[in-house]
């Protein structure tokens, strides 16, 4: 793996001091020089239009200076993306924010480094160097808020908290990235930036509108942790417009924000066509070479798409200077040189990573861990972990024997899925009998099949939910889609009727029933939750989803996932899906009654806190703040618990959450072993944003509370949250 070769890299100096002694003579194929004087050298050398093509995300070779074509378009949003090669697919991205694991995502992110070092070097063995999808700059993660349940790209997100988000994001870029400051595993990149999260249908021409307060609360946070604490080396710009200017061309997100008060040093791309919508759809530029000149003059650097071929002209026209145009060539070239694209191969200490890597048992098993970690038991009357006494099973639902289902979507494809009906099969010598029984929103057999196949059945699983060719971009999810979802969203978050018709059959033949639902969504399902035996989200859950399913449902896995997403119970309880204020939305805002709260997730043993407890004394504002809570498992298996901290501000005014996540630690108990679990919370975690956006630390009461889930009664909240109460005058922290 990449963590280990880096072990080796002092050794390189020496010979990368002596390629230098022997290098081309062109100074930028130097590795003995600073990486700035070598991208200068280098965009010195070019002429105008060679930059310009230098600037589109499918560059061509210039082949006077040696430089091949290159492609800047990858994926790996939960594994290497769209290759072709056989690689490790671990679970889709809002099953990786349920696991709540940072350091599960950040070593899956190194993972898929090495693996995407291996499909490089053998692109470029074998002459498909510069291809699409074999390169090594990704745009993963994607950091947007799931404000709400209907959006079907919400499946590549973290969830719907600004924190979790942050937190799981910046592992991953970690991950991917590495740690050193000049060399680069594989460039990460932050999208989509900023405000959207839907509809699929209008993002090409919506213009979000949203407070200071919402902004700076939940919409900026994330990318602020990317960007300022884990040096994310790549952003993309969004579709839509905010506050009227297209996200490609934003005064206020780019210049103000993103380069002024981050400081962000990296590249930024436009999202495919983004550009082109200045002018097609926005309406807000004349034409493509003022669209180009304007978004290279906001500082984006790379056009997915072909409208930056017209910055030839713009310079002609005046629009644009060229010194414009070679800071962002100098932006993009130094992305490539610390990836060591122009060392000599003797310097490149990821040279010998082998295309046999690719799915090594240490990467599948992996893969495997986050499965079950990500899946999440809502309900429980005893049923589970099943028996090996079991003689007969009927396994039904569409999602059951549908290996595609499980890959979700920016996926890769892995030598082998395992379904639930094979996993299922693999872990019990019972009789299994498999029935589709209905479609996504249809019935695939009659309801006299049904009730013939599970007749004298022990017990029926029944896997459904919904698909990724029913949510997800614009495009590729929702064409010819039932009543239920449009253009890869959807327009109910109700689980369709037809799946449930099958249930209700089974329970009305007296039938033990156990739910199974994989969606890459929240889903409601009242009657379910009212009348199914047991519960289990899956997601999309990768390669090995069908193994961890049957793992968990016989006991062999102690499940430990949390809901990253609110689980309403009716469409009623969302807001207008078009407006973008966080009022009544998402677990910090809702004051309802959902189907399941965010941080929601049951285990068969069980846990008890002790009160928190402050360990700085006399806490002051703009300080960090320790806190310790001890933890016990006090039933009589072994797991694996999620300890949450989150914090509210009971005599501060409003606008402010209802409480916040800002702490999680995964602890594994045997029965009866307890463990002390410390927490650090800094200024910004025990801030609130002021309604023109600013974050201020004031003096006040501080409630803290930790749990395994969030307070479900006041007498609970009571009993495991303690009062921190900071002194000082108010602090306002840099933005």
């Amino acid at each position: 793996m990449i963590r280990i070769l880096r072990l080796a890299l002092p050794a390189l100096a020496a010979l990368c001091a002596a390629a230098a002694a022997h290098s081309q003579e062109y100074p930028f194929r130097n590795p003995a020089l600073p990486i700035e004087e070598r991208v200068g050298d280098l965009v010195s050398r070019l002429t105008l239009e060679e930059k310009v093509a230098q600037m589109q995300y499918f560059t061509p070779a210039i082949e006077r200076l040696g430089i091949p074509a290159y492609n800047w378009w990858n994926e790996c949003l939960h594994g290497v993306g769209r290759s072709g090669d056989r690689v490790t697919v671990f679970p889709q991205a809002i099953g990786l924010a349920a696991t709540f694991d940072p350091a599960g995502i950040e070593r899956m992110g190194r993972i898929i480094a090495a693996e995407a070092r291996a499909v490089y070097n053998e692109a470029n063995r074998s002459g498909r160097g510069g291809m699409q999808y074999k390169g090594l700059t990704f745009w993963t993660p994607n950091i947007n808020i799931f404000r709400d349940p209907r959006w079907g790209r919400g499946q590549e997100t973290y969830g719907e908290d600004p924190y979790l988000t942050g937190l799981l994001g910046k592992a991953l870029v970690h991950g991917l990235q590495g740690r050193d400051s000049l060399r680069l595993d594989v460039s990460a990149c932050a999208k989509h930036y900023a405000v959207h999260s839907g509809p699929e249908s209008s993002r090409h021409v919506f213009d979000a509108e949203v407070s200071d307060y919402d902004l700076w609360d939940t919409y900026l946070p994330a990318f602020r942790e990317l960007v300022v604490e884990g040096r994310v080396s790549a952003v993309m710009g969004a579709y839509n417009r905010f506050r009227g200017q297209p996200c490609c061309a934003s005064d206020l997100l780019l210049d103000e924000i993103l380069r002024g008060y981050w400081d962000f040093r990296g590249y930024v791309t436009s999202d495919c066509g983004a550009i082109d919508d200045f002018f097609r759809n926005h309406r807000t530029h004349p034409d493509a070479a003022t669209a180009a000149a304007d978004a290279v003059i906001h500082t984006v650097d790379l056009d997915c798409g072909s409208v930056f071929s017209h910055l030839t002209e713009a310079v002609q026209r005046g629009l644009i200077d060229e010194r414009e145009i070679d800071e962002g060539l100098a932006r993009l070239l130094t992305i490539r040189f610390r990836l060591g694209m122009f060392d000599p191969a003797e310097c490149d200490p990821y040279a010998t990573l082998p295309y046999s890597l690719l799915e090594s048992p240490a990467h599948k098993a992996h893969a495997l861990k986050l499965a079950h970690e990500s899946m999440v038991l809502l309900r429980n009357d005893g049923i589970l972990p099943l028996g090996h006494d079991l003689r007969r099973i009927v396994v039904m639902g569409p999602n059951a024997d549908n290996p595609e289902v499980q890959l979700g979507n920016y996926n890769g494809f892995p030598s082998r899925i395992v379904t639930p009906l094979e996993g299922i099969r693999a872990k019990t010598g019972a009789e299994v009998v498999y029935l589709k029984g209905a479609d996504y929103a249809a019935a695939a057999d009659a309801p006299e099949a049904v009730q013939q196949a599970v007749e004298g059945a022990d017990l029926v699983i029944f896997v459904g939910g919904i698909s990724p060719r029913l949510e997800g971009e614009e495009g590729d999810a929702g064409k010819d889609a039932p009543e239920g979802f449009f253009g890869g969203d959807r327009t109910t978050i109700r689980l369709p009727e037809a799946q449930t018709a099958v249930m209700k059959q089974i329970r009305e033949a007296g039938i033990p029933l156990v739910f199974v639902c994989m969606s890459g969504s929240a889903v409601a399902f009242p009657w379910e939750a009212a009348h199914a035996d047991a519960i289990l989200q899956a997601w999309y859950g990768g390669q090995d989803a069908g193994v961890a399913v049957a793992d968990i449902l016989w006991g062999d896995c102690n499940p430990s996932g949390r809901l990253p997403v609110t689980f309403y119970a009716d469409d009623s309880q969302l807001p207008d899906f078009n407006d973008y204020s966080m009022r009544g939305r998402t677990y910090r805002y809702f004051d309802g009654v959902p189907l399941y709260p965010f941080g929601y997730g049951l285990s068969y043993t069980t846990f008890a806190y002790d009160t928190p407890v402050c360990r700085t004394p006399q806490p002051r504002t703009g300080e960090e703040v320790t806190l310790t809570v001890r933890v016990r498992n006090t039933g009589d298996r072994t797991g694996e618990e999620v300890v949450q901290l989150y914090v509210s501000h009971p005599d501060a005014p409003s606008p402010k959450p209802i409480r916040a996540l800002k702490g999680v630690r995964r602890v594994t108990l045997q029965p009866g072993e307890a463990q002390s679990v410390e927490f650090t919370l800094s200024a910004r975690d025990l801030a609130l944003v002021q309604p023109d956006g600013a974050t201020v630390c004031s003096p006040g009461v501080v409630r803290c509370y930790t749990g395994g889930s969030q307070p479900s009664d006041a007498g609970q909240e009571a009993r495991q949250s303690c009062e921190i109460r900071l002194r000082g005058k108010a602090v306002t922290l840099a933005r």
